[in-house]
């Protein structure tokens, strides 16, 4: 049976149906408001900014914005992932190290060679080249989730899949950063865009960024569940905790564009030239799981959830991280920024070939049903 594609939409929340809208008003609102107020907005940022770049405000924002989702994450499921060793390489290959290669390569082929040859030297390209490495680094979490339920994916093993990159991004973040930022590109001839950056200042903003709000979720879960019960944990705290996300994001928004106003009145398309590279690698790390997935006899549940925690990125973490070490009025923060803007779309859009996939290469089956190979 098909699914229409207003099913899809209508099965997501308002707030979470509508995200890409609510990213652009906020878009707007920022860059209005740095534009007509550019001086009451840069005092702003420094009566609140300690150090080099901690505005405090901010900071709590991005630490609020990473706790609901972590705090989804069910972390009790991860031994699941480990019951088929095949399904469990797939992914664990997929998510870090063709995720991030992949990423890489298209950030390098765009920003590295592509942009300049087209519009000529800028150092904006290689701060675009930037952002979209940690967008690349920075593995699924939350919203994943609830795309791959719509595509009727297996929901336990996503848990434990999501769970799993959320411990491996703490303790290999800030490794991957120094690697793909730092010392790769030179390896390409792109001495002059590399942006140094120590794993000590990546591993700061991990700590804080995810550490933080990840002992919070794993805290909630372990308090809360004992106490009043999963049903209640799971249909009215998380609720209540969700909008949070989506509230603290569009608060970072507004206020990182309110910071760049000026530049992006003057540079309108920037945000289309950064979409162009994400958009592809979405739907290249899409069709690349999902059929890794599928050869190795993976049934479609599970299939699909490797495909969607494959190509899901964690944009809140690449936004912390670039806000922290670089600045929220850093390109490369902006560059992070256009993450979920692409992301949403693209990954609904995928719901429905994911779905078309069930039909065609699975015979309408979800479960195990489908003899492996």
């Amino acid at each position: 049976m098909s699914t229409a594609p207003t099913s899809v939409a209508s099965s997501l929340s308002f707030l979470d149906r509508y995200l890409a809208v609510w990213i652009f008003l906020a878009m707007g609102l920022g860059v209005a408001v740095g534009y007509l107020f550019r001086a009451g907005v840069e005092r702003f940022n420094a009566a609140l900014t300690v150090g080099e770049h901690t505005n405090l405000l901010i900071a709590a924002g991005l630490i609020l914005m990473m706790y609901p989702p972590l705090a989804k994450v069910k972390y009790e499921l991860m031994p699941k992932v480990f019951a088929n060793f095949r399904i469990l390489a797939l992914s664990l290959i997929q998510n870090w190290l063709v995720g991030p290669a992949l990423m890489f390569a298209l950030a390098v082929a765009f920003f590295g060679f592509l942009a300049p040859a087209l519009f000529g030297p800028d150092p904006r390209w290689g701060s675009y080249m930037v952002g979209l490495i940690l967008v690349g680094i920075a593995r699924c979490i939350a919203m994943v989730l609830v795309l791959n339920q719509l595509a009727r994916g297996s929901s336990e093993y996503a848990a434990g899949l999501v769970a799993l990159n959320s411990v491996f991004q703490i303790a290999t973040f800030g490794l991957y950063a120094w690697l793909f930022v730092t010392i790769l590109p030179p390896l390409f001839g792109l001495k002059g865009m590399t942006v140094e950056v120590s794993i000590s200042d990546i591993f700061g903003s991990v700590m804080i960024y995810l550490g933080i709000p990840f002992a919070a979720g794993i805290l909630s879960r372990v308090v809360l569940v004992p106490l009043k019960g999963r049903d209640w944990y799971d249909r009215d705290f998380l609720p209540i905790i969700s909008p949070m996300t989506l509230l603290a994001l569009l608060f970072t928004i507004v206020v990182m564009f309110s910071m760049q106003g000026e530049r992006i009145v003057s540079q309108p398309l920037d945000v289309l030239w950064i979409a162009i590279p994400l958009s592809a690698y979405f739907g290249t790390m899409f069709l690349i799981s999902f059929f890794m997935a599928w050869k190795i006899g993976a049934d479609y549940a599970r299939a699909a959830t490797l495909a969607f925690t494959a190509s899901g990125n964690n944009f809140e973490l690449a936004i912390a991280v670039a806000i922290a070490v670089f600045g929220i009025s850093s390109p490369i923060a902006f560059a992070t920024v256009v993450g979920p803007l692409v992301e949403v779309p693209v990954l609904i859009g995928l719901v429905h070939l994911s779905l078309y996939f069930r039909r065609r290469v699975y015979g309408g089956l979800v479960g195990d049903a489908v003899p492996t190979r």
